[in-house]
């Protein structure tokens, strides 16, 4: 797995209206506050897609840096959940093979604008949540 110098944060679609609830629902529930976001539609997101190879003009995955690792698709949703409170009981997915997971996300993230629907431009978080989104700039490394 690539390092990225900057950790917990997650990368999504901005205008994929599931993928900003999957976010809405991750800040709702992180009473710490650990994860960030960035929109792959951002400088930053985009960066740190082409760095772990996601075409940031044609996403097929979410990601989360976790301990300096990049986390995808299955992997990356069951590292975000188990992290949050109450949710450890989801590490037992873990157990499930790859192979049977991402198949599975992948037929979603590829049907996700049919199912789901797509805004015309990135949501827009409310303030709570604004400051947790990373837009530009990133960790000092980068900029």
């Amino acid at each position: 797995m690539s390092k990225w110098p900057d950790d917990d944060v997650i990368l999504f679609d901005g205008v994929c209206i599931f993928c900003s609830r999957w976010v809405r629902f991750v800040a709702k529930r992180d009473t710490a506050k650990r994860f960030r976001f960035t929109p792959i539609q951002s400088d930053y997101g985009a960066r740190l897609a082409r760095t772990f190879g996601i075409d940031p003009d044609d996403p097929d995955t979410n990601a989360v840096v976790h301990d300096g690792k990049v986390f995808m698709k299955s992997d990356a949703a069951l590292t975000v959940l188990s992290h949050l409170p109450g949710w450890g009981w989801v590490r037992a997915l873990f157990a499930v093979p790859k192979s049977l997971r991402d198949p599975v996300y992948s037929l979603i993230a590829r049907n996700r604008y049919r199912i789901f629907g797509k805004y015309d431009a990135c949501f827009v978080p409310d303030v709570d949540l604004r400051a947790r989104v990373i837009e530009q700039g990133g960790p000092k490394k980068w900029q």
